[in-house]
């Protein structure tokens, strides 16, 4: 048991790139997310943020909490910029840095999408990273596309909840055809870490979605924001896996399922579910889970 500890610990690089004094909400997802991609990939790194709440978790300028170089830019040009810097890079001769975008979810699935895509289907040498929290978070709470079924939030109120599934942006970027696309969670540092370092490794557009809770905008008690990401997993309502050159790969399949009921319970942005629509979502959590599976098994058994 003491091996195993020590092996996880040594996986973990000990520096610390983003510094103290960010402007992040108490148990905040998305700063444990920043901390720990920098780790994986070293101070070697240029970022480019759009609107989001990191635009304000980094600091006021002149200060910034990130460690690296940051290039601010405007909501929907995330991945437009940061081929631009790179493809910038490369002409004069340049090369060993990671460029990175680094967005929300609003800014990903919803107003940045047309650059990403384009991105992606340039297979531009970038990583693009979207934390996703569910919501445009820093702007008051309101509904994405990737704001799940049943949820409130100040743009679908109780009464008026939110209608419809979360949309599977995952598949929409291995359906460009990209080198790597793989899912990750503040809860699972390890399986994170070892993604930002393979994707570093890999020449094209990477495409890393980062699950990162929000406190404030669900809900939930800041103390338990990972305890609540590790519930995600093991509930399935957010599978890790990753899918290399098309071929897919589950990274934790959870021992015994957990029921989503008790995911939902510890947000309060679900307190007014009925239990059909309990058994709604978890119906259709197990029936993305099964195609998952599905898509794996094919694909291990051509690799054989």
């Amino acid at each position: 048991m003491n091996e195993k500890k020590k092996d996880l610990t040594l996986s973990i690089p000990k520096e610390e790139i983003m510094q103290p004094g960010h402007l992040a909400c108490q148990g905040c997802g998305a700063s444990l997310a920043m901390r720990y991609a920098l780790k994986a990939l070293g101070r070697n790194v240029i970022l480019d943020i759009p609107a989001c709440c990191w635009a304000v978790i980094d600091g006021p300028f002149p200060y910034s909490a990130t460690g690296v170089p940051i290039y601010h830019t405007a909501f929907e040009t995330a991945a437009a910029v940061a081929s631009g810097i790179s493809n910038g890079l490369r002409s004069v001769g340049k090369s060993g840095a990671t460029i990175m975008a680094w967005a929300g979810d609003g800014g990903t699935f919803d107003i940045g999408i047309q650059a990403l895509s384009g991105a992606a289907e340039r297979n531009d040498d970038i990583i693009y990273t979207v934390y996703d929290n569910e919501a445009y978070m820093n702007t008051g709470i309101q509904r994405s596309s990737a704001t799940p079924h049943g949820a409130w939030t100040t743009t679908t109120p109780v009464k008026h909840f939110k209608k419809g599934e979360k949309k599977d942006l995952d598949s929409i970027m291995v359906a460009h055809g990209i080198p790597y696309m793989a899912t990750a969670s503040i809860s699972h540092p390890e399986d994170l870490i070892k993604k930002y370092q393979k994707a570093a490794k890999i020449r094209g557009t990477k495409f890393l979605h980062v699950y990162a809770p929000c406190p404030t905008g669900w809900k939930s008690d800041p103390a338990m924001t990972v305890k609540v990401a590790k519930l995600a997993v093991e509930t399935n309502v957010f599978p890790i896996y990753e899918v290399e050159n098309g071929n897919y790969r589950i990274n934790i399949k959870p021992s015994k399922r957990k029921e989503v009921k008790e995911y939902l319970s510890m947000q309060g942005r679900f307190k007014h579910l009925t239990e059909e629509d309990v058994k709604y979502i978890q119906e259709n959590i197990d029936r993305k889970w099964d195609t998952l599976l599905k898509k794996e098994q094919y694909f291990s058994s051509k690799e054989k």
